[in-house]
């Protein structure tokens, strides 16, 4: 049975919701429309949370760098120095990480209080950026849903904006299917790839591509994650372990994320052109996590589908460009199985 319920509304206008079939709980805000929680079964039949998250939602007010669970943008991942030319103008944006601009800027998505709507299977989030919003132009109208589908959650975006824009959404959250037992360097990925967009010493893709055929990039078969993570090669070095865009093929399941102790197996389905697999190399220090108990480096990997980032300096056709009174769409889902 389908459930969709508001659980907690707090005096700041953060409110937490719960979507819950037999399959799936999900813990959502209206605050950066954040995934604050996801029970999934094991093969024994028991419930744990495959997410991590925060002990306080409120805790992405006070500087924490994790995106844990939320909305990035406008523009999620990095743009290049901080600015970008668009129509002949040259915009400004925060330079929040070195010298780039990392998922939308100081106060970006994830730190917004989002309207809502509550749906028969999910919740819409409803959000207008207004223009020059982080340095972005363009009245930005965004509307995220989430929704439950027996084993699965989808997520869904759409944008449209009064001017010509950059727009390139994603989900943030980290998962561990061990439920918070171990790291994730036991887990088993595959991902649908043959290649992946190479990073500088910044984490900011340079526009060069890696062929991942015999490199420790190729996960076409199933691999451990951490049977790789510390070769000696440039890429992983420069991130400090796995941090980069997989540009992804075929049009369903590209990716799959499974750990073999408790059986749990999510599959991964999206529109967008790239997934970034980012391995936590540098979660620690951040905000307390739940119970209070601090995260450390690789507890989680994050999967963010996205367009390619720095795609406003790298490509010649830029897809993270939103023309005015165009729709932007895209769509992610995560299924969950046991095997």
């Amino acid at each position: 049975m389908m459930k969709v319920r508001m659980i907690e509304q707090r005096d700041n206008g953060v409110c937490l919701f719960e979507l819950k079939n037999d399959e799936i709980r999900v813990i959502t805000s209206n605050l950066g429309c954040h995934i604050l929680s996801v029970f999934t079964k094991d093969r024994e039949g028991n419930f744990g949370d495959v997410v991590l998250g925060f002990e306080n939602v409120e805790d992405c007010w006070h500087g924490d760098g994790s995106y844990m669970g939320a909305i990035a943008g406008r523009v999620a991942n990095r743009i290049g120095d901080a600015k970008f030319e668009l129509n002949g103008k040259t915009y400004e944006l925060a330079a929040n990480n070195g010298k780039n601009s990392l998922h939308g800027g100081i106060k970006g998505f994830n730190q917004k209080i989002f309207k809502y709507e509550l749906l028969e299977d999910g919740i819409r989030f409803i959000y207008l950026s207004p223009d020059m919003e982080e340095g972005y132009p363009g009245s930005l109208y965004l509307k995220v849903v989430y929704r439950l589908c027996d084993n699965t959650l989808k997520m869904e975006y759409e944008a449209v904006s009064d001017e010509d824009t950059l727009v390139n959404i994603t989900n943030h959250s980290y998962f561990n299917l061990s439920a918070g037992k171990d790291k994730i360097y036991h887990h088993q990925l595959k991902v649908k790839a043959d290649e992946i967009a190479c990073v500088d010493e910044n984490c900011l893709a340079n526009g060069t591509f890696l062929k991942i055929e015999n490199t420790p990039f190729d996960f076409k078969e199933i691999h451990e994650i951490g049977e790789r993570i510390n070769d000696d090669h440039e890429q992983l070095k420069l991130a400090g372990g796995y941090d980069h865009s997989f540009m992804v093929k075929d049009e369903e399941d590209q990716l799959v994320l499974y750990d073999k102790e408790t059986g749990r197996k999510m599959t991964m389905t999206t529109t967008l052109p790239c997934i970034q697999v980012y391995t936590g190399n540098f979660l620690s220090g951040g905000c307390n996590g739940k119970g209070g108990k601090p995260y450390e480096n690789r507890d989680g990997v994050a999967l963010e589908a996205q367009f390619l980032p720095n795609s406003i300096h790298i490509e010649k056709e830029p897809k993270v460009i939103l023309r005015k009174g165009e729709e932007y769409e895209a769509v992610t889902t995560y299924r969950f199985e046991v095997e």
